[in-house]
């Protein structure tokens, strides 16, 4: 496939599962009335419009958000660490994130997640600050091998703090519980709205940073010979991480294998070059996420699973495949 026409396929990949999004789910919705619906973007009172136009296109657009900036936040932060199991879990964003709620349930007395949905946006990148605050110590600076080491030291730490929190408070683990499953479901339209800025211009400045992250890909002391600031390139990076993978943790709690898995994905397609993974990671990871989704709604209907524990059944099998057939080596 080649680079450029294959985004254009991506993109054409990914509305047809957002289109699928909206009118496939545990409620059977006809399909010209979906479509009138959303041609007409009127609520008229009916059951149809209601469900498209204030549940299924606020959930679908901010899948189609929330996948992009996990799968580009991962994307970044395994060519900026040079680790390729580097994603918002082991780097304490998700700590940090559910270590907040709590903090807001037991301490603030917030409840839903439309209140609380800051805090985990706080804590996300308060956490992912202290990792890299940690990991610039010494004369060596943030290195790939010292900032894993922090991330996992301090997703260790705030994972006992908010577990010894919640074992002693129902209150904050019935509101935890809710939050840290993982879903799009429930997330309505003032939550896509508080997300979508941060994550739109997070998106956008992250797609300039191909030719940074091929850099420090070759080695530090290269990296250093082309004349890139490696320390100051770090920073930002780091800072696009925090503010992508932290709004959309705070918006549907930990997903999971997404930032993962997505960025192999898009480098067993299009090669080791950023300038091209970037792109595509942000187009496959939510076709990825609203696939699960969707799978999640039909897989039990009318029940449902949250698209985090569909990702988890299917993204380990998949890790485990592209490990076997890819070099991960190749970051």
């Amino acid at each position: 496939m080649a680079l450029g026409p294959g985004l254009a396929v991506l993109c054409a990949v990914l509305v047809l599962v957002a289109f699928l999004s909206v009118t496939m789910g545990s409620r059977s919705l006809g399909l010209w009335d979906v479509l009138r619906a959303l041609v007409s973007l009127d609520d008229d009172g009916s059951i149809t419009s209601t469900v498209t136009l204030e549940m299924r296109v606020p959930r679908t657009l901010l899948g189609i958000l929330v996948g992009a900036a996990l799968g580009v936040a991962g994307a970044v932060l395994q060519g900026v660490t040079r680790n390729p199991l580097a994603d918002a879990g082991i780097m304490g964003i998700n700590s940090g994130a559910a270590a907040c709620v709590v903090f807001a349930i037991t301490v603030l007395g917030v409840r839903g997640v439309g209140v609380y949905i800051w805090f985990a946006f706080a804590g996300a990148i308060g956490a992912l600050v202290l990792v890299y605050a940690i990991a610039s110590m010494g004369r060596e600076g943030a290195t790939p091998v010292k900032l894993a080491l922090a991330g996992v030291a301090v997703t260790a730490g705030l994972a006992s703090v908010t577990s010894g929190i919640v074992m002693t408070n129902v209150d904050a683990l019935n509101e935890l519980r809710f939050w840290q499953v993982g879903s799009l479901a429930g997330r309505y339209t003032p939550i896509l709205t508080g997300v979508a800025p941060f994550i739109l211009v997070g998106l956008a400045v992250s797609m300039f940073f191909g030719r940074a992250l091929n850099g420090l890909a070759l080695g530090e002391d290269m990296a250093r010979g082309l004349g890139q600031h490696v320390t100051r390139t770090r920073a930002a990076a780091f800072a696009v991480v925090a503010v992508l993978a932290g709004a959309a943790t705070a918006a549907c709690g930990p997903i999971v294998f997404v930032g993962l898995v997505v960025p192999h994905l898009a480098r067993f397609i299009c090669g080791p070059d950023y300038r091209w993974i970037l792109p595509y990671s942000m187009l496959l990871a939510p076709i990825v996420l609203l696939l699960a989704d969707v799978l999640g709604r039909v897989a039990l209907a009318p029940d449902e699973l949250q698209v985090g524990v569909v990702l988890g059944v299917l993204g380990a099998p998949t890790f485990v495949a592209i490990v076997r057939y890819a070099r991960l080596s190749e970051v």
